[in-house]
């Protein structure tokens, strides 16, 4: 026993040798000679890697982080330069008096400045009727705008969300109403109005304007994509009626279609020039539009009076209430309202 314990210390500590041995040699970097090798291995391996690490940390460009194009950037200056030159002409010009405009540059304000003085000259010339012009521009757009977007949500809810015999014609009509310009149906529409007596009154103006193709369609692809079909199945299931699922659940949906019918039906209408001219004969009843071209039009006259700083001041003032609308109505321009509204 004495003798084999030694033995038994010594094949465990030559096996260990052993071990070590073979695996210094078969492990390079674990020799003294071998420390090169492994420095330029170390090294060539964090060089391979590093690569690797700035591929992982590049950014994938996208259309928000992409390096914005100069050509690009040029040309949107350009055509923004060209949108903003006509209102920049009409702001500055509606600062002059008639001796300024026709003394200073366009593009440039004169030395004296008049422009409240010519807003107050605009309300109040000819007893005040350009006072009269705006109010009934404002009844046009509210009752034919207005009542051309309730038409349209109406109408392009239903072709969208109910099944009836006549469907596919209702629609090659639309599609027909859109291609035809509004000036084709001018002379028709006078011709009718006249044998009906409407000519040279309100009603000459609104009851055409009630008319939107564009706007019913608009509204129908809308509605066919902004309102499930699931989710008023389950409020018919729950025991609503047509009527209360329209105002409570598919209204609210429809909200920015809605909102952008309303402002192309306002647009149209407060800028409706040709319609108006060949039904009103009456200046009482002119829009802004007839107005400012009649108070043009004695500067061509014997014996009339040009007021052409009026006209510029007027036209300034005739395009702030569309500013107004779009900029209180920009809250309602979202989309994915039905989002999450269903649940699959």
């Amino acid at each position: 026993m004495t003798t084999s314990l030694p033995k038994t210390a010594s094949t465990t500590g030559s096996t260990r040798a052993s071990g070590t041995s073979s695996r210094t040699a078969s492990d390079p970097a674990a020799t003294p000679g071998s420390a090169p090798g492994s420095a330029s291995a170390t090294a060539s391996g964090a060089a391979s890697t590093a690569p690797a690490a700035r591929r992982r940390k590049r950014i994938p460009r996208t259309p928000l982080n992409r390096r914005p194009s100069i050509p690009l950037t040029v040309v949107t200056g350009l055509v923004l330069v060209y949108t903003l030159l006509p209102l920049a002409w009409l702001v500055i010009n509606a600062t002059k008096d008639q001796n300024g405009l026709l003394d200073s540059f366009g593009l440039w304000f004169a030395e004296d400045t008049h422009f409240w003085d010519n807003i107050s000259r605009t309300l109040t010339y000819d007893d005040g009727v350009f006072v009269r012009w705006l109010l009934n521009t404002l009844l046009y757009v509210a009752a034919g705008a207005g009542g051309a977007t309730v038409l349209a949500v109406l109408g392009g809810y239903a072709l969208a969300k109910y099944a009836f015999p006549g469907r596919r014609a209702v629609f090659a009509v639309v599609l027909g109403a859109v291609a035809v310009p509004g000036t084709a149906l001018a002379v028709p529409t006078f011709l009718m109005f006249s044998n009906m007596g409407l000519t040279n009154t309100p009603w000459a103006v609104i009851i055409p304007s009630l008319i939107s193709p564009f706007g019913l369609y608009l509204m129908w692809v809308f509605a066919a994509e902004a309102v499930p079909t699931e989710l008023l199945e389950a409020a018919r299931i729950d025991g609503s009626g047509e009527l209360r699922t329209f105002f409570t659940i598919a209204l609210p949906l429809l909200m920015p279609g809605t909102v952008t019918v309303l402002l192309f039906s306002m647009v149209a209408t407060w800028n409706n020039y040709f319609l108006p001219l060949i039904m009103i004969k009456d200046p009482d009843w002119y829009p802004l539009t007839l107005g400012l071209n009649a108070w043009n039009a004695q500067a061509q006259t014997a014996g009339g009076e040009a007021v052409f700083d009026l006209i510029i001041t007027g036209s300034l003032l005739t395009i702030v209430p569309i500013v107004a609308v779009f900029l209180l109505l920009q809250r309602f321009w979202q989309s994915g309202l039905a989002a999450g509204s269903v649940k699959e």
